[in-house]
């Protein structure tokens, strides 16, 4: 079995937060994701944004991750939303219907914009 790294950066201004992923999203390198996700939405984040240019693959567990993520947003009054999705991600979110679910932008929204 191969081993891809995951790697997550996180930029946040306000209440605002934008995560950069790098690298394949599935079921070994998800709960890496779940952490940092569970913990911007503890820290009262309201507007979330996912940078998914960097994911090169995301399976049904990450995509599980994002949903879980943005459910728990929601709760708290806040949003989640996915930026530049690769074709194949993007593709996955399309089959799935999940870009009728998710708010889905071609590039990273600038802090501030609604």
């Amino acid at each position: 079995m191969r081993h891809v790294e995951l790697k997550i950066s996180t930029a946040s201004q306000g209440g605002h937060a934008v995560v950069s992923v790098y690298g394949e999203v599935d079921l070994y390198t998800a709960p890496r994701l779940q952490t940092e996700l569970a913990a911007l939405v503890r820290d009262g984040v309201s507007r979330l944004v996912v940078d998914l240019s960097g994911v090169e693959f995301c399976d049904s567990t990450g995509m599980n991750v994002l949903l879980s993520a943005m459910k728990r947003m929601r709760e708290n009054g806040g949003s989640l939303e996915l930026a530049a999705p690769r074709s194949a991600v993007r593709r996955i979110l399309q089959v799935t219907g999940l870009d009728t679910v998710f708010s889905v932008h071609d590039a990273v929204p600038a802090f501030g914009r609604t």
